[in-house]
């Protein structure tokens, strides 16, 4: 499969998860729902890695991919933390757009940190993102609606 179809399905499963999310924070603590999460992702990825027959890979593992994945972990942990924390408090319509945001940051750090080139259409995309972030905006809705 290429890279395109793996993209367009964890687009298809991030949307999922924020539904399914949203109705199962309802009645359970925002962190206690992320440690469900987890605990299921967790023992999810655990069955694939085992079930493939990749274990042994972990002991090949460097020092610095160590490094990233766990501060790769810890990122996504505070991601999660953070999500669930907004939408146990906002609506889906809300929330979701602002984390979209994560595309902007991650394309802006890619090319600060790891010198990826972007191209103009990429930039303009993002620009449209930015946009359309800012149009879901309750405080931007409101000025607008008295400008128009």
């Amino acid at each position: 499969m290429s890279w395109v179809i793996y993209a367009g399905l964890s687009a298809l499963f991030a949307g999922l998860t924020a539904v399914l999310a949203k109705i199962g924070v309802d009645q359970v603590p925002s962190n206690v729902a992320t440690l469900v999460r987890t605990v299921v992702i967790l023992a999810f990825a655990a069955g694939i890695v085992a079930a493939t027959g990749q274990m042994p890979a972990l002991r090949s593992i460097s020092g610095r991919s160590w490094l990233a994945l766990v501060l790769s972990g810890v990122a996504t942990g505070c991601s999660w933390l953070f999500y669930f924390a907004a939408l146990k408090a906002g609506p889906i319509s809300g929330v979701a757009p602002i984390d979209k945001l994560s595309f902007v940051i991650a394309m802006a750090l890619g090319v600060l940190v790891l010198g990826e080139a972007v191209k103009p259409l990429t930039l303009a995309g993002a620009g449209l993102i930015l946009c359309g972030v800012l149009l879901t905006l309750p405080a931007v809705q409101e000025a607008l609606g008295r400008v128009f």
